[in-house]
């Protein structure tokens, strides 16, 4: 067993603190890996909480994940000692689903095996996340960091990079096509990035006037602010794509109704109560509206060499790990541009 310590959760009213446990040993398909550094994901907030009323305590949070490999399986090809790797929100899958063998693991039959806060198919229990000092990961969920990424501010791709790119690969978002992109956070703030390097004209819609020059700066052509009923007016009819980030209850219809005829709305934001849908919305110009989960190992690979190639990563904010705590509530303020990476150089020696 490898001795390990993290920052761990142990009941929905407790601060995290440093926490001691064992991981497997590395096993002959295994990579394991040195964290460097571990994006905080709202998703960590929620399950430290547990809002979702799932969380199994004690929990170590994070799938933001980037490091070096300290050591490999005997059977492990694709990564070698000294490799920069990520990993993000799953470590494994059945294998043999459809999904699975379409490289889309995220939609698992029987359901992928979550970096933290799932169960372990070793036999280990629960599988504890990134806000550690190492992770053991089989080398089919281990992804390659390209060289020419700012390590710190690659981890967030691992989750809301990968998040927001998905749909817009899907939907072949690029060229010719007027995106709109709704919300600027920790998930926008990529979907403005990756639109504007695929190409498409982007247009990001923000309740708040304070984030219009940030808007126009990552990418966006034309920032709209949403509470201004005539601004959304002009825009009605006028997208061919929306990517919706919002993760707070709104008005999804008002957004509909800026799509052209055919034109698709995808949710990626998760508020916590249902978003009622007016069916007209839809009905008058064949509007599609869908959702999205992150993405598969093989999608995950590509959205990181098209970081590399473009040099794209996440504006982040970097803390401490004994700073989580703080930076947990200023993410429910909205007070973070636009993601917080923890440095884990800072984590303590032990529990």
């Amino acid at each position: 067993m490898l001795s390990c310590v993290g920052y761990a959760a142990t009941a929905a009213d407790a601060p995290l603190k440093p926490f001691a446990f064992d991981r497997r040993d590395t096993g002959p398909d295994d990579v394991r890996i040195d964290i460097l550094y571990c994006g905080v994901c709202h998703s960590d907030l929620h399950q430290a909480r547990n809002e979702w009323q799932n969380t199994i305590y004690p929990c170590v949070p994070g799938h933001e994940i980037v490091g070096r490999v300290a050591e490999t399986g005997p059977s492990v090809t694709r990564f070698k000692a000294g490799d920069m790797v990520g990993v993000g929100c799953m470590v494994d899958s059945c294998r043999e689903c459809t999904s699975c063998r379409d490289g889309l693991e995220q939609y698992c039959e029987t359901g992928f095996v979550a970096t933290y806060n799932g169960e372990d198919r070793h036999g280990r229990g629960i599988t504890f996340g990134g806000y550690s000092r190492a992770i053991v990961v089989d080398q089919s969920f281990v992804l390659r960091v390209p060289d020419t990424l700012d390590p710190a501010a690659a981890s967030p791709l691992l989750c809301a990079g990968i998040t927001t790119w998905s749909p817009l690969r899907h939907w072949k978002v690029g060229p010719g096509q007027r995106v709109g992109i709704v919300g600027l956070g920790g998930l926008g703030h990529m979907g403005v990035k990756f639109a504007r390097a695929l190409g498409a004209e982007v247009v990001l819609f923000t309740t708040s006037p304070g984030k219009v020059t940030d808007g126009l700066r990552l990418g966006a052509h034309e920032v709209v602010l949403s509470k201004d009923a005539g601004a959304m007016a002009k825009e009605r009819g006028r997208f061919d794509f929306i990517l919706d980030a919002v993760a707070a209850e709104h008005d999804i219809n008002a957004y509909l109704d800026l799509l052209r005829r055919d034109g698709t709305m995808v949710q990626v934001g998760a508020p916590e109560q249902p978003l009622p849908v007016s069916v007209f919305s839809l009905l008058m110009k064949r509007r599609s509206f869908a959702g999205s989960l992150i993405g598969g190992i093989p999608e995950t690979q590509e959205m990181l060499d098209f970081c590399g190639r473009h040099n794209i990563t996440a504006d982040i904010e970097m803390i401490r790990m004994d700073e989580i705590e703080t930076a947990y509530a200023r993410m429910l303020r909205s007070d973070v541009k636009y993601r917080f990476v923890i440095d884990m150089a800072t984590m303590p020696q032990a529990a």
